[in-house]
């Protein structure tokens, strides 16, 4: 079988805030198609690589491409015209908007039918919104946010769909239903995921390829399988 090829890639990544280096030579790719996992202590610069990604922040050094063209010096919102959507974590909604505002400004680089009918295939994927359409966002539940934040991220009909701690704050039981969804959009819909969590054991069991950072570099890169197996592995990249 042949393998997948990567959609975005970064060789030698590095970057930081202010003065304070995050990431030291960071190498990375995310498989078309595929779910690839970044996981890690606090501190790590998990989600460092995803604002990389997304063009939240520029390399010191390296480089980023994707599709094989290059991503250095593009601004997020070339990088959302070319098919990379972001979720970050924490503030998942517009609060004051409705569900169907939030939804609209998915598409907002989209002629309005476009928008019209990419919202109306969106809500097929969550039957669970149609009824919140007029509902002021912030007032739903955590769970019920999160998936408008991923909802409204594939208004746009990304290639890559990139995730930040989908899991923070979420219970159990929504927490299920919420890597449930993650899951059926790249089965069914083929979507490429890269998704940084805390909750390693979870997504884990949906990746296929986890990437573990440990002080700004990459401490292991493999399947998923080598990780659930091997417990003592697991802790010292913890340590």
């Amino acid at each position: 079988m042949t393998e997948a090829p990567a959609i975005l890639t970064l060789t030698a990544a590095v970057t930081g805030y202010g003065k304070k280096q995050v990431l030291f030579g960071v190498n990375l790719a995310a498989k078309a198609g595929k779910i690839t996992a970044v996981i890690g202590p606090n501190g790590a610069g998990k989600s460092t690589v995803l604002k990389v990604a997304h063009g939240l922040l520029p390399l010191w050094s390296g480089t980023a491409t994707y599709d094989g063209a290059p991503l250095n010096g593009s601004t997020p919102a070339d990088r959302v015209r070319r098919g990379i959507t972001f979720c970050p974590q924490g503030n998942r909604v517009f609060g004051e908007l409705t569900v169907r505002e939030n939804l609209d400004l998915g598409g907002s680089h989209l002629p309005a039918k476009e928008v019209a009918a990419r919202v109306a295939a969106v809500l097929e994927v969550f039957p669970q919104l149609p009824p919140r359409l007029k509902q002021v966002a912030g007032t739903l539940s955590g769970g019920e946010q999160q998936m408008v934040s991923i909802a409204r991220a594939l208004v746009s009909k990304p290639k890559l769909l990139m995730l930040d701690e989908p899991s923070l704050g979420l219970s159990p039981n929504i927490l299920k239903d919420v890597f449930e969804k993650i899951v059926e959009v790249n089965r069914i819909q083929g979507m490429t995921i890269l998704i940084v969590e805390q909750k390693v054991r979870k997504v884990l069991t949906i990746a296929d390829h986890v990437y573990s950072l440990k002080l700004g570099k990459v401490a292991f890169s493999g399947p998923p399988a080598e990780l659930i197996s091997n417990t003592d592995v697991l802790r010292r990249l913890f340590l």
